[in-house]
């Protein structure tokens, strides 16, 4: 659905809202009009919306709705397995040596 379509679809919808509640506010109002409504008369124990709201028994619920993530591919390439510390292949030359330590007594 492109976004003008979305955008109508939204305006209309917000409009049939606004339409429905005005139609119960005035039906509130006006008993012949709540009457018309359930068919001619008002039962005894009328539990409907418009007595909600005359009650003022209009309660907003929330809902707890996941946020959808989007969800994106990521490839882990395995990194190459090198070593830091490298093992001497070369001598001194002329089989010199660091100095030895003298042996402590």
């Amino acid at each position: 659905m492109n976004r003008r379509n979305r955008q109508r679809l939204y305006a209309a919808t917000a409009v049939l809202s606004l339409v429905v509640w005005l139609l119960m506010a005035a039906a509130e109002a006006c008993t012949p009009l709540h009457a018309w409504l359930h068919g001619g008369t008002i039962p005894d124990n009328d539990d409907c919306a418009i007595v909600a709201i005359s009650h003022g028994k209009v309660e907003p619920l929330t809902c707890d709705v996941p946020a959808v993530a989007t969800v994106t591919w990521i490839e882990i390439a395995p990194s190459p397995e090198f070593f830091v510390f490298r093992t001497a292949t070369a001598f001194l030359p002329g089989g010199r040596a660091p100095p030895v330590l003298p042996a402590i007594s």
